[in-house]
């Protein structure tokens, strides 16, 4: 049984194989164009499509790459992709310029401007077959046709490995009784570095140990590239973190797929005590025993089967927030920029609208005495229309949430029970995993009905849906952290949460000191939204569910399919 220090590995450093920053999953970009504009006064145009991105938070836009040139044509299909990281959780700004080349020149402004076309990757993701069609702009007065731009997720992102290994007559390293081996795997990085991907458990007292198999995604042991070194080190486990280095051996993707075979039977070596001894062979050996792939579904095969992702917003209106007409309070409507609830909205609901075709999101509120008659609310449209509390866009999102604040009267107690029953009670009509629903709770984190909010998230963690608290203010969130349930799984009444479906931020942590709001919101957004993939596949995978077919391609009606040389 593994020690409980052996996880203070001193020697390796500090590694938790579920929070590694594996490598995002990689999306092929395609694009195509259909009735460009004709700059050539002889032939058709000869178009190039320029790909810009930007950085995280950062406005300027780079140059990512180009396609091919394709000569005389109006409807390229182009062939040269852009392979791109793809992360949930950013907005990732793409801009495709398209030009008709006149020249051997790489200089643009050499060349002919045909338009462009702005989107975010979650919006190509996001769309009907992964398939998203803009008109393209850019030249006043003239139509400049449309760009289709195709996603598609690289497959060797998904596969996941099973892998056993043995050790033989490894090195005796205690001076009472045999060693305590483990195993260290790294990848190996484009500029000759290693990142650690994998650590075995301990064997005790034995120099023959067997470990017990373990999974992998293939892109955390090799990122992809099958022929890329793997280092695996063996060591011998001290209760004091003092391990000591027994040998090691390389290998690769390649050579593991190969299976149990006298391929995978490795020599374990130590580099010291090769110099120091004439006779030295080795330090034992290491087998492989087993090997296979198995290829999960991703979050993005949902997404393409069709899965839709409902978001719905709840703001707090309870007292404590402060007077809406004062400036220190958190609801101050300020003419010249936005208070901290309509930056975390817009923040979160600028990138999760993306995966929501209608666009249409409910708008709740919490804590507060409603006209005309004063009766106090823990679940109020922020629209005013119970019947339909659905807003148009983010920006109807926002411009409900000032309608409401001139409206309702501060009160309280600060209930969140009732806004996350009402998308339980949603959620709980939908088990088909044709949609998921994600409730964002806006908050100043005073919260009076803990029972009852425990109960309702234990009730929702069989459900598909997720929930966000963002914290606004000064106030300590104990209560909040608690509901999280990253340190201690939630509970009600002995009955305890199926998954983890909570993730709360304070909002002051991303308040930038420099006055750059756009990245700090970035950030915000970044880290309320990293957990949402993995909570929607748990939720998935402990169903069953499996992703639906993507539709077929679209083929627009009464045009002839172009061949292209």
């Amino acid at each position: 049984m593994m020690d409980s220090s052996y996880m203070n590995m001193a020697s390796i450093g500090d590694f938790d194989p579920l929070r590694a920053s594996i490598p995002a999953t990689k999306v092929e970009i395609t694009v195509s164009c259909r009735n460009l504009l004709d700059m050539d006064t002889f032939s058709k145009s000869d178009p190039i499509c320029v790909l810009y991105t930007q950085a995280l938070g950062n406005k300027e836009w780079r140059e990512f790459g180009r396609t091919e040139v394709i000569d005389n044509t109006l409807n390229p299909d182009f062939v040269r992709k852009f392979i791109l990281d793809y992360f949930f959780e950013e907005r990732q700004n793409l801009r495709f310029d398209l030009y008709d080349v006149d020249s051997k020149s790489s200089n643009l402004s050499k060349h002919d401007f045909l338009g462009q076309a702005q989107c975010t990757l979650g919006e190509v993701v996001g769309s009907h077959g992964n398939r998203l069609e803009k008109s393209l702009v850019g030249i006043p007065g003239r139509k400049c046709g449309t760009i289709i731009v195709k996603a598609e997720e690289l497959s060797n992102c998904r596969e996941v490995v099973m892998m056993q290994f043995c050790g033989n007559k490894l090195d005796k390293k205690d001076f009472f009784g045999k060693s305590d081996p483990f195993l260290v795997f790294y990848r190996s990085n484009e500029d000759g570095t290693f990142t650690i991907c994998h650590k075995t458990e301990v064997v005790k007292n034995t120099l023959n140990p067997v470990w017990q198999a373990f999974q992998i995604p293939v892109r955390a042991l090799c990122n992809g590239d099958f022929d890329r070194t793997i280092k695996v080190e063996v060591y011998d486990w001290d209760r004091d973190g003092s391990h000591d280095f027994i040998g090691e051996f390389t290998t690769s993707y390649r050579e593991l797929s190969r299976g149990q075979s006298q391929f995978n039977v490795y020599e374990v070596l130590n580099p010291k005590k090769k110099m120091k001894k004439k006779k030295y062979l080795n330090s034992g050996t290491v087998t492989l025993l087993s090997f296979t792939v198995e290829s999960e579904a991703t979050f993005l095969d949902y997404i393409k089967g069709g899965t839709q992702i409902n978001f719905t917003v709840a703001i707090d209106f309870t007292a404590s927030n402060g007077n809406p007409s004062q400036p220190t309070s958190l609801h101050y409507m300020n003419p010249y920029q936005l208070n901290a609830y309509a930056m975390a909205l817009r923040a979160v609901g600028e990138i999760i609208q993306d995966y929501d075709s209608d666009k249409m999101f409910p708008a709740l509120g919490f804590g507060a005495k409603l006209p005309p008659d004063g009766r106090v609310s823990h679940e109020f449209a922020l629209n005013g229309n119970p019947q339909n509390p659905y807003c148009n866009g983010i920006d109807g999102v926002m411009e409900a949430y000032y309608q409401s604040l001139k409206s309702v009267h501060l009160y309280g107690p600060t209930n969140f029970s009732p806004v996350i029953n009402h998308v339980a009670r949603y959620a709980a009509s939908v088990n088909d995993g044709s949609q998921y629903f994600v409730l964002l709770i806006i908050t100043d984190g005073v919260i009076s009905d803990m029972a009852q909010t425990k109960e309702s998230i234990v009730n929702a963690s069989f459900l598909p849906m997720s929930i966000i608290i963002v914290g606004v203010g000064p106030a300590e969130f104990d209560a909040m952290i608690e509901l999280d349930g990253d340190e201690v799984r939630i509970s009600s009444r002995g009955r305890y949460a199926e998954r983890d479906i909570v993730q709360f931020v304070p909002f002051r942590d991303y308040i930038d000191t420099t006055g750059n709001h756009i990245l700090s919101m970035a950030r915000l957004a970044k880290d309320v939204l990293a957990e949402i993939p993995d909570q929607f596949l748990s939720y998935m995978k402990a169903r069953g569910i499996k992703p639906s077919p993507a539709p077929p391609p679209y083929t627009p009606p009464g045009l002839p399919l172009q061949t292209q040389i």
